[in-house]
């Protein structure tokens, strides 16, 4: 049985997750030898460098593990977790190194997991050159400072994410306030060209009203014009015969004339 799993089944399953790793960055190291094509070394490198950075996180999460289990172990137990934690960073440290002198192989200026730790570049072969005479204490602080200030740099990596992403978001929140008020004016020039075509209608339809209520007027004005003008001619003229007598409207002379007659 694992003495890990004794321990804790946390720090095991940490602990077989990162040998895993190891294992895969070891023979993609092996694989990147075989490979001649400096494209497909780059893409090699970069799959590498993934796997590294994983490592590391792994690292500090079992270092994390272990000074919180550290009260409830024994000295014995703790030197063990220690020596393991160190042989990690070694071996993770050995593996930057690779990285680094096949990158440099190929011209490679991308920057890797660990560029720019002491702002030249130099820090992370200097620690493996030096690991073999640092003792486990120094070891430590110096893969711990290392994935520290790796840390720092992801962290202001992804701030500069996050504030692209608002920077987005408010540009399509500006884009869309835009197109909904564009879409409220569209609306608003359909109902004004409604209210347009109504009101020509309608004044359409009072022109029509208007021109034949001036019709009949016109013709009632005449009616009334030809019966007065009859009345006159009767009036003036009482014996023509041309014209019919308006029932009503006899001369009363012609009356009296006739009843005179019979007498």
């Amino acid at each position: 049985m694992d003495p890990l799993s004794e321990i804790s089944e946390e720090l095991a399953n940490i602990d077989g997750q990162i040998s895993d790793i190891l294992r895969a960055l070891s023979n993609g190291f092996q694989k990147l030898e075989k490979i001649k094509d400096s494209n497909r070394q780059s893409r090699q490198l970069e799959e590498l460098t993934g796997k590294m950075r994983e490592c590391k996180r792994l690292i500090k999460e079992f270092d994390r593990e272990v000074k919180e289990e550290e009260s409830r172990n024994t000295p014995d137990t703790n030197k063990m977790l220690n020596e393991k934690k160190q042989s990690m960073i070694k071996e993770l440290n050995s593996y930057v190194a690779l990285k680094k002198q096949y990158a440099s192989s190929l011209d490679n200026k991308r920057v890797d997991l660990f560029d720019g730790l002491d702002g030249g570049g130099g820090f992370v072969e200097d620690n493996v050159l030096q690991a073999s005479s640092m003792n486990n204490q120094q070891l430590i602080d110096s893969g711990n400072r290392m994935m520290d200030e790796t840390d720092q740099t992801i962290e202001r990596s992804k701030k500069v994410v996050h504030e692209t992403i608002n920077v987005g978001a408010d540009t399509t929140a500006a884009l869309k306030a835009q197109t909904e008020q564009m879409s409220r004016i569209v609306n608003e020039l359909d109902s004004i060209h409604f209210s347009i075509k109504k009101a020509s209608q309608l004044v359409k339809e009072i022109g029509r009203q208007v021109a034949t209520d001036r019709c009949i007027m016109a013709l009632l004005f005449l009616i009334v014009l030809g019966v007065v003008a009859i009345m006159i001619v009767k009036i003036v003229k009482p014996n023509n015969k041309d014209i019919r007598n308006i029932p009503g409207f006899a001369p009363p002379a012609l009356n009296r004339k006739l009843l005179w007659d019979l007498n």
